[in-house]
């Protein structure tokens, strides 16, 4: 089936944009085939990560909302039609985070703040514990320490859950493009509340490289973060919603992040209500003002 032109010629603009960010946002100082960085405001420092599949546009609104600061807009190669690049193999939220550590240095950056969302809430948590030094503060937003938690009964291990994680890396591996459409549809619809925004969401997901998309949620299931945790300097805040279709009251779902975050001192955990994974597009006001409070 052929691709509509707008589509296509989307993806090309898209495509081109990003891969001159290394030149034309970053300087002579930073370059990176497995991320590329815009920058967009002038102020304090703030890097801003998205999530698995998706692209800088999840900031979009919330840029617009909260001037005077530095924004540096994170695109992970082999999402949202960007070349995989150096995310062609093994391990990626892993090395993405050691290059935003790369990054910071390089730019000499002072301990600039971290907003991740989701896979990017992963990194920016991996960030602050591997490199605690690097970071100002941290807001991790709707993830886990240790997502795998959520694909087994209680006392789930990185150990335990990798069977799990294996089978859902080789379902997604050996999908048929219908397969995977319909699958990325239904997950966003699940994600995203709002539905105007849904299609943003649903096309970064399809356009996005199925194999590097794959082996980052396998990465993410199989990899705990919570021992980590204790290695966290930067004041740290934490938002996140009972997920649809999960078997958890709100209550329930509180007790459960209280937990994960337990060994990170001064976390601050909050629960948006009325929202599903995407809070920065379901609940926009909320969202803008926990992070103009966070930023302040």
């Amino acid at each position: 089936m052929s691709v509509p032109i707008s589509t296509r010629l989307r993806r090309t603009v898209l495509t081109a944009l990003l891969a001159l960010a290394p030149l034309a946002a970053l300087g002579q100082g930073f370059s990176s085939d497995r991320i590329s960085v815009v920058v967009q405001g002038e102020g304090r420092d703030v890097i801003l990560v998205p999530g698995l599949g998706s692209s800088p546009r999840v900031w979009s609104e919330l840029v617009k909302a909260v001037p005077g600061y530095r924004y540096h807009l994170v695109q992970l190669s082999g999402f949202a039609g960007v070349p995989k690049g150096g995310n062609a193999e093994g391990a990626v939220a892993a090395p993405v985070a050691a290059e935003l550590a790369r990054y910071i240095e390089a730019k000499g950056l002072r301990q600039p703040a971290v907003v991740g969302h989701s896979m990017g809430g992963s990194m920016a948590l991996m960030l602050a514990a591997r490199h605690p030094q690097a970071v100002g503060k941290v807001m991790v937003v709707d993830m886990l320490p240790f997502l795998g938690m959520m694909f087994g009964p209680p006392g789930t291990t990185a150990d335990s859950v990798r069977p799990t994680a294996d089978m859902i890396l080789a379902r997604r591996t050996a999908a048929e493009p219908a397969e995977r459409k319909k699958s990325i549809e239904t997950t966003i619809a699940g994600m995203v509340n709002t539905e105007a925004m849904r299609s943003a969401a649903t096309a970064d997901s399809l356009d996005s490289d199925p194999g590097v998309s794959a082996r980052s949620m396998h990465e993410l299931i199989v990899t705990d973060l919570g021992p980590e945790l204790a290695r966290i300097t930067a004041p740290t805040t934490v938002l996140y919603v009972t997920p649809k279709g999960v078997p958890l009251s709100d209550a329930q779902m509180d007790a459960v992040y209280r937990a994960a975050y337990a060994p990170l001192r001064g976390a601050q955990v909050r629960r948006v209500p009325d929202s599903a994974h995407f809070i920065m597009w379901d609940q926009p006001a909320k969202f803008q003002a926990e992070v103009k409070a966070f930023l302040q």
